[in-house]
C-alpha cells in the first residue's frame, strides 16, 4: 500500500467514527431510518459540490452510459443505503462500542468476498490480521 493510500485509508477510518459519534448523538429522540434519509441527502449535496469543484460533472454521462459500470454502483449504492439502514439502527438501540467494532466484521466479510469473487491474493499476515478482526469482532458481539 503506498503512502498515499494509507493517508486516505487512516483519513476514512477517522472520519467514519465520527459518523458513530456524531449519529449516536443526533439519533436520541429521532427516527433511525428518517435521519438516514436526511444524512443521505446531505452527503449527496456534499458530494456533488466535490464534483462540481473538481470539474467532473461533465464525466456523469459517460459513467451513466457505461451499463456494467453503472449496473454495479447502483447495486453499491442500494448495499451501502441498505448498511447505513441497519447501521443506524443499531446504533439507535445500542452502544457505539458494541455497534462500530460488529460493523468492522464487514472487512473480514470483503476480504472473503474479495478472495472469492475477485480473485485477490492475501498474505499469510494479511490472513492473520483479518481472523484477528473476525476474533474481535465476535468478542464484542458475546460480551
Amino acid at each position: 500500500m503506498d503512502n498515499l493510500c494509507l493517508v486516505f485509508a487512516t483519513l476514512s477510518a477517522v472520519f467514519a467514527s465520527l459518523v458513530a459519534i456524531l449519529g449516536k448523538i443526533g439519533l436520541k429522540s429521532v427516527d433511525a431510518n428518517t435521519a438516514t434519509a436526511i444524512r443521505s441527502i446531505i452527503m449527496a449535496i456534499f458530494l456533488f459540490l466535490v464534483v462540481i469543484f473538481q470539474g467532473s460533472l461533465s464525466k456523469i454521462p459517460e459513467i451513466i452510459s457505461n451499463r456494467k459500470s453503472i449496473s454495479f454502483i447502483v447495486l453499491s449504492g442500494i448495499a451501502g443505503a441498505l448498511s447505513w439502514l441497519f447501521y443506524f439502527l443499531a446504533l439507535k438501540f445500542g452502544p457505539v462500542s458494541k455497534v462500530a467494532p460488529i460493523d468492522k466484521f464487514s472487512v473480514v466479510i470483503a476480504t472473503v468476498l474479495s478472495v472469492i469473487f475477485l480473485g485477490e491474493k492475501i498474505s499469510k499476515l494479511n490472513g492473520f490480521g483479518v481472523g484477528l478482526i473476525a476474533i474481535g469482532a465476535i468478542i464484542v458481539a458475546l460480551s
